[in-house]
């Protein structure tokens, strides 16, 4: 099981999601990516890959796998900001001191 290391960034778009089933929905995606179920994921440039929830307005979670021990979850969105979910996703990834 991969460790999952969450930006100050995810962690506020997710304490602001008002749904609490798409919370829950959230949850287990992450707990089955970190058990190596990724499921319906798309790779979106510089490593980075978009992890897809076909509920509510269509969720993305961006995220970047660091090898066996770490996956880094950037940011998260819906579809009708998935270009500008992206680039901060890609700006996050470049950010070295990770706050857990």
């Amino acid at each position: 099981m991969k460790e999952i290391v969450q930006t100050e960034s995810f962690r506020r778009w997710e304490q602001n999601l008002k749904d609490r089933r798409a919370k829950t929905i959230i949850a287990s995606r992450l707990f089955r990516l970190a058990n190596g179920l990724a499921g319906d994921v798309k790779p979106v440039g510089e490593g980075i890959s978009e992890l897809r929830i076909h509920f509510g307005p269509g969720y993305r979670i961006y995220f970047k796998d660091q090898g066996n021990y770490i996956i880094v979850l950037l940011c998260g969105g819906d579809k009708s900001s998935q270009d500008r979910d992206i680039l901060m996703a890609k700006m996050l990834s470049n950010v070295s001191q990770w706050q857990e």
